[in-house]
């Protein structure tokens, strides 16, 4: 069943999309070379709470924690611990807030010092796919016009797309359907509709596409040790151009 939002709960859910932004804006104050990923997650729970909100990941589905901190070679869903940042690492951290009974949802990944030139390649093509996937985000587009703009661009570029992984409709719901995977076929699955709301979040690797799942049950690893970013907004199927509910604006006015 996928729900089609209102006028009113779309700007309810950029509410909390926005307290996300912000709340990986202050994650983002403090990512530097030798701070803990628990401290992290600890200085976002503490930011969402003042703000009226509830950490969406915290409990759901068993999940222990605030935020999703996936290093280096983690692809998602990565366990915040007492691991410190080191000089060169990237990390994705990933977010979700409850706020008006309504889910908020968005990830960024960091560069931690100097990293490999490589690698920043790697994240500069993840967000641009993540942009060109939000382009065919628009009422009578498919879901397969989505994957296949993320899929050409990063395999274009030399990347792989991961399969298991994929994005989310959004709403009452930190996942609802549809599925919003990031490869696919032009003109294929659902039919976009006006007041359909989606998380688009490309997972791209620098190496082979394969993963694989820690003993933890969360963490997705790629399976040759190399590289993963992952970038993420939750948007707002409209007619003529999406509307992207969440913003990396608040993260890169820190940034630069």
């Amino acid at each position: 069943m996928i729900y089609l939002k209102t006028h009113d709960e779309i700007e309810l859910m950029r509410e909390s999309n926005l307290l996300v932004s912000r709340t990986l804006a202050e994650v983002a104050k403090n990512i530097r070379v030798g701070i803990k990923t628990l401290e992290l997650d600890a200085i976002a729970e503490a930011f969402i709470r003042k703000n009226g909100a509830l950490p969406a990941f915290k409990g759901y589905s068993g999940f222990p924690n605030t935020l999703c901190v996936s290093v280096n070679e983690q692809v998602v869903h990565g366990i915040p611990s007492d691991y410190m940042l080191q000089e060169g690492d990237i990390v994705s951290v990933d977010c979700g807030v409850c706020k008006n009974g309504f889910y908020g949802d968005s990830a960024y990944t960091f560069l931690v010092g100097e990293v490999d030139n490589n690698v920043k390649s790697l994240l500069k093509v993840t967000k641009e796919a993540l942009y060109k996937g939000i382009e065919q985000a628009i009422h009578g587009k498919r879901i397969g016009d989505i994957g296949n703009s993320v899929q050409e661009y990063c395999e274009k570029n030399g990347y792989s797309v991961v399969r298991e992984m994929v994005g989310h409709g959004i709403g009452k719901h930190l996942h609802e359907s549809p599925e919003v995977p990031n490869f696919g076929k032009r003109g294929q699955g659902i039919v976009l509709k006006e007041g359909m709301v989606i998380a688009i979040e490309p997972m791209i690797n620098l190496g082979k596409k394969e993963i694989a799942f820690k003993r933890d049950g969360w963490t997705t690893v790629t399976v040759d040790g190399l590289p993963s970013a992952h970038f993420e907004h939750t948007v707002a199927i409209k007619k003529g151009r999406a509307d992207i509910l969440s913003t990396f604006d608040y993260i890169e006015e820190v940034l630069n």
